[in-house]
């Protein structure tokens, strides 16, 4: 059994421009069949692979994802999912690999520890799952917190941070099969990115990446862009991030729509080429 030991979470991560996501991609033979022939290739394949988060030594979720940016996504997950208010409460974070899967062991106050041994929850999960083992419907409809007037971004931002995503995808670019989520300056340059096979670990992969380059909550304005469609999960876990633009390639459902209007997270969806939709508090969206 190997044991690994991450880097310290306040330690940030290098620019999306030289990040590598090592070790989740794998070569794979397949049969081709192109213009009525056939030949033996080889690709590279997204790994997948179970992700069980333990706190304290107390198992809490299996997610399906990819393994990596594992610290990022332990420190994601613990804020997004209101296991934790701040950065800082989240101590070492231990990984082990078990050979069919990687276990995450994360340290938090006892408090928190307690707090969280009371919450109802199953154990399962799969890659594109973002309420995983959330056993009652109360739970997965948590109060969220009001974001206030926010960040206001210009639709040229917007426009600009949609057309850098493909450069800040290297794992999509090889395997072309995973998710991501970026950050960006309110003029849309890219900060952060992290990418996964499931669309909510990479959203927790961001909120972790961002947390460490602020672990007092600190952060700088900008809005997040992922290229995934909104579902209420991804309102969620924005929202409870302090994240108050967020902005998808795809199209949001009614009940992310609800929820953002009701928190005051600024909803943009369909962001394309040729423009995007504002769902929810426009007054964030300006024209240059």
């Amino acid at each position: 059994m190997l044991t690994r030991s991450p880097a310290s979470l306040t330690t940030p991560r290098p620019a999306p421009e030289s990040r590598e996501a090592t070790g989740a991609a794998a070569p794979r033979p397949a049969d081709r069949w192109t213009g009525g022939r056939q030949e033996t290739i080889e690709r590279a394949v997204a790994v997948e692979m179970p992700l069980a988060i333990t706190y304290n030594g107390q198992s809490y979720v299996v997610m399906m994802g990819s393994p990596a940016d594992l610290e990022d996504f332990a420190l994601g997950f613990s804020l997004a999912e209101a296991i934790v208010k701040r950065a800082s409460e989240v101590g070492p974070v231990q990984i082990t690999d078990h050979g069919k899967g990687l276990q995450i062991d994360v340290t938090i106050p006892e408090r928190r520890a307690r707090m969280l041994g009371a919450r109802p929850r199953n154990l399962a999960g799969r890659a594109g799952c973002g309420l995983c083992g959330i056993a009652e419907i109360d739970d997965a409809l948590r109060p969220l917190p009001q974001l206030g007037q926010g960040p206001v971004v210009s639709r040229q931002a917007i426009a600009a941070a949609v057309a850098s995503l493909p450069a800040l995808q290297p794992l999509n670019r090889e395997v072309h099969a995973v998710h991501a989520a970026a950050w960006f300056t309110l003029e849309g340059e890219p900060v952060l990115a992290r990418e996964d096979v499931g669309r909510h670990n990479a959203l927790d992969k961001l909120i972790g990446a961002r947390a460490r380059m602020a672990p007092d909550g600190d952060h700088a304005p900008g809005f997040a862009v992922i290229t995934s469609r909104m579902s209420v999960e991804m309102v969620q876990k924005a929202a409870t991030a302090g994240i108050a633009i967020l902005v998808a390639v795809s199209l949001p459902t009614t009940l992310a729509i609800e929820t953002a209007e009701a928190c005051g997270l600024t909803l943009v969806a369909g962001a394309r080429d040729d423009g995007f939709q504002v769902y929810t508090h426009p007054e964030r969206i300006k024209d240059r």
